[in-house]
């Protein structure tokens, strides 16, 4: 192979035009598509977010396999097609959990009522232009806050899997179970990946996801899943007046504060600063991720998908593990296209069974991509309001607060010239 013809050199955040430690070697890509190994790590590099919350869904509240893999690969080649980026679709984290907690209420109908309220209102404040409005609030100081509040909490949650009394997310497993395998687990995986981190060849994410499933398989991950091929049931939602209400008041009025600040202004921001100079960013805006998300989820909520958006920490899952082009969203999408209607129960089983340490480690590396995006604050004002929105987040139950907070005193700073 000559030297033209080598893969781009995978680089960390510190190594981007325009953050901290910028280098002079661009970091955007030749082409809208590649498919190669490391597109396809990194398109694997954000499981760790999403397999906790979606197989605790379909678990717990009864959500069918098919229709929540289905919608998640539709929606994957959707962005990946449309943005040409490594644009991440990830489960919405406040319903996810709400619905976890709560699954005696949060019903698949509910679930579907989600979906057609929030979709709706996104396409709303898009078509609307509302959201490139309110994304004006959100300055640098307060979207490093975000980014870094993510990545703490993606640490915290990495670790807290590591440890977990659980070795896999459906509680299942044989009689090597416990914190004690799962922390073994953890540390092998962890310096799989720290050592396969920019490996070409032996991309880190596979390795992980590959020692995951053959671990699955020894220590009896399989054991209480069913593993029939072909699609599950799925069939059409039609929820009450009292399913929408639950749906705006326990799950929408939360999140919504949460898809702005992250899933729109968040994304769009961390695009900019990890594709600096690439012609795709033209449509890595808000409006266009607040649109995307709307025309997704108000359809699949008539099916009981899980409610999806696009978000910081998964964009920097991607993007830690190799992805730099439309061609890993793609592949992942059709991976769980095929997951939906060709593996059925068995294709949910293969990732119930990998340990959830495992995933804990994706989850902490994806932590340490988004904390150093801090750096390129300049001023003591700004990581003061940076470093307020973090500490609110990771003690109040709803992030929100923390945004909206971080808002305010940033807008206060800045009006009145107070200095720190």
């Amino acid at each position: 192979m000559s030297q033209q013809q080598e893969p781009e050199k995978i680089q960390s955040v510190s190594e981007i035009p325009g953050s901290p430690g910028d280098s002079t070697t661009a970091t955007t890509s030749k082409h809208r598509f590649s498919f190669n190994r490391m597109e396809l790590a990194g398109a694997f590099g954000d499981l760790g977010t999403m397999l906790p919350i979606v197989i605790g869904m379909i678990l717990l509240n009864g959500l069918s396999p098919t229709t929540v893999f289905f919608t998640f690969g539709a929606f994957y080649l959707i962005s990946g097609f449309y943005y040409g980026l490594p644009i991440p679709v990830q489960p919405l984290k406040a319903v996810g959990a709400i619905a976890i907690a709560y699954p005696a209420v949060v019903t698949e109908s509910v679930i579907g009522a989600t979906g057609i309220l929030f979709g709706g209102l996104l396409l709303g404040l898009s078509l609307t232009g509302m959201v490139d409005r309110v994304a004006q609030l959100f300055s640098q100081a307060v979207v490093r806050g975000i980014q870094l509040t993510l990545g703490l909490i993606f640490l915290r949650k990495g670790f807290e899997l590591i440890i977990h009394k659980d070795v896999f997310v459906s509680g299942g497993g044989g009689a090597l179970t416990g914190p004690v395998i799962n922390l073994i687990i953890g540390v092998i995986v962890f310096a799989i990946v720290l050592r396969l981190l920019n490996n070409k060849r032996y991309p880190a994410a596979l390795a992980a996801l590959a020692l995951g499933v053959g671990l699955g398989f020894v220590l009896g991950g399989f054991s209480a899943q069913g593993l029939s091929l072909g699609p599950t049931a799925v069939h059409i939602i039609t929820p009450s007046l009292g399913d929408f209400w639950t749906a705006l008041v326990m799950l929408v009025l939360p999140q919504i504060p949460l898809t702005i600040g992250n899933a729109c202004v968040g994304t769009s921001n961390t695009c900019s600063t990890l594709f600096s100079g690439n012609p795709m960013l033209m449509k890595t805006k808000a409006g266009k991720f607040a649109f995307t998300m709307g025309m997704i989820n108000f359809p699949a909520g008539f099916f009981g998908a899980v409610p999806m958006c696009h978000g910081t920490g998964g964009l920097a899952a991607h993007y830690r593990f190799g992805a730099r082009t439309g061609g890993a969203p793609i592949m992942l999408g059709l991976f769980f296209i095929v997951m939906a209607l060709v593996l059925g129960e068995f294709g949910f089983a293969l990732l119930a069974a990998i340990p959830q340490s495992v995933l804990g480690v994706l989850l902490v590396f994806a932590g340490l991509e988004l904390c150093p995006l801090m750096r390129s604050l300049e001023t003591n004002e700004e990581y003061f309001v940076a470093l307020l929105i973090a500490g609110i987040a990771l003690v109040v139950p709803n992030m929100a607060w923390a945004f909206v907070t971080g808002i305010i005193v940033d807008w206060a700073i800045r009006k009145f010239d107070i200095k720190i």
